[in-house]
């Protein structure tokens, strides 16, 4: 599946934009250049998301709203805006309510978008749902705590 998203990432030309500044005002600069709607704001943190998860997310951008996947403690991990000037600067804690806030909205229940990794644990927890080498990369880590 990675393979995939590099293949159809390469087709459109991937920009990397490295801000120090933080994530919130990263988004802010990649979004500053994007022209066609809708678009998601995905975090890298979500490795069981699949395409379909992805299209669900699109599907339910309300007409000039926002969803919003959050994640279990209430940060956000997806973002589909009916715009890309909808988008504030907004993360950290709480920061799906502040989203919610923002527009016409719809908070979306997503597992694969909803179920992020901060830790080891997390992604022990899900990996049912992961891709072999996202399974592969848990056995290393498990190797190499022994």
């Amino acid at each position: 599946m990675l393979a995939d998203v590099f293949a159809a990432a390469h087709e459109i030309g991937p920009v990397i934009i490295a801000d120090s500044r933080g994530q919130g005002l990263a988004v802010e600069a990649a979004l500053s250049d994007v022209r066609e709607t809708p678009v998601l704001v995905v975090n890298a943190d979500l490795p069981a998301v699949t395409p379909r998860d992805l299209l669900a997310l699109l599907g339910s951008i309300p007409p000039g709203g926002i969803s919003v996947a959050a994640a279990r403690d209430g940060t956000t991990n997806a973002l589909g805006l009916a715009v890309p000037g909808l988008f504030e600067s907004l993360y950290g804690p709480g920061s799906a309510e502040r989203f919610l806030a923002l527009a016409p909205s719809r908070l979306v229940e997503i597992p694969n978008l909803t179920e992020d990794v901060d830790t080891v644990d997390d992604l022990e927890r899900l990996e049912l749902r992961l891709g072999a080498n996202t399974r592969a990369a848990v056995e290393s880590l498990r190797s190499g705590a022994r």
